[in-house]
């Protein structure tokens, strides 16, 4: 594995995270400044294995500040995880941090144990990077070759030549930025970069400047000049996934980007020119968020130049077989492991369950079994719960109580998204088993098993009853929502309207990273 780059003139930090790191059998080298860092990235640039897999910076250093460094990596290595350390643990800093792109923001003094685990978790953002640049060189062969998907290799051949902005549609799950990864790979860029941005994922107040970049000072906390996502893909491709889901304001500026090619940075009064060709995906009937108001029909119709629909995967079964067989070769790669094979029995099974995440489902219970099962073939009886009984598992107070011992359960999230699966299945926080997707209402539901699990506790005389069934609730949604975000907690806490602050309070005292630490 690539070294942990440690970047902090203070010789006691680099020591203390050094020997901290080796313990965990992560490697390390360290820097005294900036300067040392961009020299050493340019060497690495001939000898891909010397370059980082995740940078630790601090914030304040003779020559050259943690976010001055942060700006030019992200600049040209935007896939590498930044983690930006600082004794002054102001409100500025830590914007300005997650406005530059960093992975996260750690205040000094740290506790160690949490830093190696953040730190880790780093690591595992990294790979999957990593892992998705691999997918990129083998995307055709990935997507199958159902009838229902030789329409979508058509117009990837079609567009091969093309600059025309195109609109992905699908069900989450389904393969989107693979495809979109494609076009690029096909496309007169595909020398260019290829820029990603999740656009539900990122704050309504971030965004803005995520996407345009922003000039000094052009709010508080803006200490330097930041390139935006815009200006990070100029002569490639710029993936806005979730398109459905940029705010209302937001989409007005897009619209005139892709209208006469120019922006501004957020504060700035020079045009920018956008050398860019845009594709747009989303889960979302863009038509119907027209007709309610929440999406401009100008910018629609500007996106919808070209429009891609992915199938399901319940819509091409026959892709099931080879699709699983690919991915078990694949996390064994991952993983160092030899690859399991699948009885037909197994396969026949696993074919008829509908997938409600689709291609990422399947994916990350390929994960699942790699790790799980306990024989080189895969039998039925090895397979996860939900696809044996060919039904969603139905969420009950009684599942929820965190437990030392889970039964295994193939990562799902509540959402129906599957979740890529850690290769040893234990770091809690890092991606945290979640409950599947529940079925469509019927007699039985979470609120009986609530009454049912309150009720047996009164039987019982007990007086905590209250704090009991609290605590359940609040781990299982917070450990459902850091699975949804692969254990990025300000992400999760946002998507449950709660404070980074608070999520972090209540990891802590309902003892939810006791097995990540």
């Amino acid at each position: 594995m690539k070294p942990i780059w440690i970047v902090d003139d203070d010789q006691s930090i680099r020591f203390v995270l050094e020997k901290a790191l080796l313990r965990e059998d992560l490697p390390t080298r360290s820097f005294t400044n900036t300067r040392e860092v961009l020299a050493a990235l340019d060497a690495a640039n001939d000898d891909e294995m010397q370059g980082p897999q995740v940078l630790v910076s601090d914030i304040r250093m003779p020559g050259g500040s943690g976010l001055d460094l942060l700006d030019k990596i992200k600049a040209k290595h935007p896939g590498l995880p930044v983690i930006i350390m600082t004794a002054f643990s102001d409100l500025d800093s830590a914007v300005s941090a997650f406005q530059g792109g960093a992975f996260e923001y750690l205040p000094k003094p740290f506790d160690l144990p949490r830093a190696v685990e953040l730190i880790r978790r780093a690591v595992d953002e990294s790979q999957r990077e990593e892992v998705a640049e691999e997918r990129m060189q083998a995307a055709p062969e990935m997507l199958g070759q159902a009838p229902a998907m030789q329409d979508v290799f058509r117009a990837i051949g079609r567009l091969s030549q093309s600059n025309v902005t195109v609109l992905i549609t699908g069900e989450s799950g389904s393969g989107k930025e693979l495809v979109a990864r494609a076009l690029h790979k096909h496309s007169p860029r595909a020398n260019g970069p290829f820029v990603a941005i999740n656009t539900a994922a990122i704050p309504k107040d971030l965004l803005e400047s995520e996407l345009f970049g922003h000039e000094r000072g052009a709010f508080t906390g803006a200490q330097t000049m930041r390139r935006g996502r815009f200006e990070q893909a100029e002569g490639g491709t710029l993936f806005l996934d979730e398109i459905g889901d940029m705010p209302f304001d937001l989409q007005t500026r897009l619209l005139r980007v892709l209208s006469d090619g120019h922006f501004y940075r957020v504060g700035g009064h020079n045009a920018v020119k956008a050398n860019v060709r845009v594709i747009a995906a989303t889960h979302q009937d863009l038509e119907q968020r027209v007709k309610q108001g929440a999406f401009r029909e100008d910018l629609f119709h500007r996106l919808n130049v070209i429009r891609l629909r992915l199938p399901a995967l319940r819509e091409r079964k026959e892709d099931v077989p080879s699709l699983t067989r690919h991915f078990l070769q694949q996390s064994a790669k991952q993983l160092g492991v030899e690859p399991k094979r699948i009885s037909d029995a197994a396969l026949s099974q696993l074919s008829a369950f509908n997938f409600p995440g689709n291609v990422r489902q399947l994916e990350n219970i390929c994960h699942w079994l790699t790790v799980m099962a306990p024989a080189q073939l895969i039998e039925p009886k090895d397979l996860p719960p939900e696809v044996m009984s060919n039904a969603p598992v139905e969420g009950s107070l009684a599942a929820m109580a965190p437990s030392p011992a889970p039964a295994p359960v193939a990562p799902v999230t509540s959402s129906g998204e599957a979740l890529e699966a850690m290769p040893a299945a234990v770091h809690a926080t890092a991606a945290p088993a979640a409950l599947p997707a529940p079925a469509a209402p019927q007699s039985a539901s979470w609120e009986s098993g609530l009454e049912h699990e309150a009720q047996a506790l009164l039987a019982e005389g007990r007086t905590d009853v209250w704090d009991v069934l609290s605590r359940r609730f609040e781990s299982r949604l917070i450990l459902t929502a850091l699975g949804f975000t692969r254990g990025r907690r300000i992400e999760a806490a946002q998507k449950l309207g709660i404070g980074r602050n608070t999520i972090t309070r209540k990891i802590a005292e309902l003892d939810l990273d006791r097995d990540g630490a």
